[in-house]
């Protein structure tokens, strides 16, 4: 038998986890930090505080981009570390992943041979679209309902998914979420104030400021560089010129959400104008998001209880209790519904 089976949600920049032995979900960031590109000497969250403040010789490296794995070994580097810091890792144990299901097989593979093909020596690997492990975590019935539209907004994608009935009805990853919301903000005060600041401080703007509420004169002071004396200083930003730089990328999500619910078969779709779409993932937690897509979209918007671990409580649920185990897959079954 198995020694302990883990649930894994690899987000783009944070890791969350289900330990069964210990029944607890833990998450931590999902970078590491390399010096002189080969010798690395920090993972998680002691990494990320390098993130913007490292010198020229230290590289911040993220193994996930976009939803899906693009540097392995350092994903397997860095989730084997993580997995033995103070956690009494044992090799031998079942996972269970979850994963998009708007990517390519190859994609979808390097998932399971993560653990599979490692020095973690997985017992089994079974994995579990990140739609369905959501709307597990919501609470929802899955196998009986029979429209259920969920937006996961994560770290650089927003993954939504249409279920009925226990399967899945449309995907789509769309590739848009925080990352590209304070690139968006950091380009703006940069053009508009030729103040430059970092990835960081335009999140301090985002999470500060939000994207829907009734205040429309709040400033907040940051610090960066003033692009036509080359001297740092501090500057207030005006909420305004936040609010203008993430409507570009918010337009962009709402058209897909749209989009889809514009495809979605009659039946389902009077079920979504009825029951409206719930809202998961890190970004889900945006003041005002919520009251935004509900106004934009005209439909019901609700928000998990706690979005940034929703999949994974999913997961837990999923390992825990006998008549959802079925929800995840063996990519070695010959019933896998990705093959079908």
């Amino acid at each position: 038998m198995a020694r302990n089976v883990y649930g894994l949600d690899l987000g783009t920049y944070e890791i969350k986890v289900f330990d069964k032995n210990k029944n607890e979900i833990w998450k931590e960031k999902n970078v590491i930090a390399m010096k002189d590109e080969k010798y690395i000497f920090s993972v998680g969250d002691e990494a990320y505080e390098m993130y913007e403040k490292a010198p020229d010789n230290i590289q911040v490296v993220f193994p996930m981009k976009e939803g899906v794995i693009s540097h392995f070994d350092d994903m397997q580097y860095l989730l084997q570390n993580l997995l033995n810091k103070e956690r009494q890792f044992a090799r031998g144990s079942e996972y269970v992943i979850a994963v998009p299901t708007d990517v390519t097989e190859v994609e979808k593979r390097a998932f399971y041979d993560l653990l599979m093909h490692s020095s973690a020596k997985a017992r089994e690997v079974k994995i579990v679209e990140r739609g369905i492990a959501d709307a597990v975590g919501l609470g929802l019935d899955v196998e009986r309902e029979k429209g259920i539209f969920i937006a996961n907004f994560g770290g650089e994608t927003t993954e939504l998914s249409v279920l009925s009935s226990g399967g899945m009805v449309l995907n789509r990853l769309v590739k848009m979420g925080g990352v590209q919301f304070d690139l968006a903000v950091a380009n703006l005060v940069r053009r508009s104030k030729d103040f430059l600041i970092g990835r960081l401080t335009a999140e301090v703007l985002r999470r500060e400021f939000g994207v829907f509420d009734q205040e429309n004169d709040a400033t907040l002071k940051v610090a960066g560089r003033n692009l036509i004396t080359g001297v740092p200083r501090q500057k207030e930003i005006p909420i305004g010129l936040v609010r203008a730089a993430i409507k570009d990328p918010l337009e962009e999500i709402v058209r897909a959400i749209q989009e889809m619910v514009d495809r979605l078969p009659p039946d389902i779709r009077r079920i979504i104008d009825v029951e409206g779409i719930f809202i998961t993932g890190g970004l889900a937690n945006l003041r005002g998001l919520d009251t935004y897509l509900r106004e934009v979209t005209g439909l019901r918007v609700r928000k998990a209880k706690r979005p940034d671990v929703c999949a994974v409580e999913g997961i837990r649920k999923i390992i825990l209790n006998k008549e959802l185990k079925h929800l995840a897959y063996s990519m070695l079954d010959e019933d896998y519904r990705w093959l079908r």
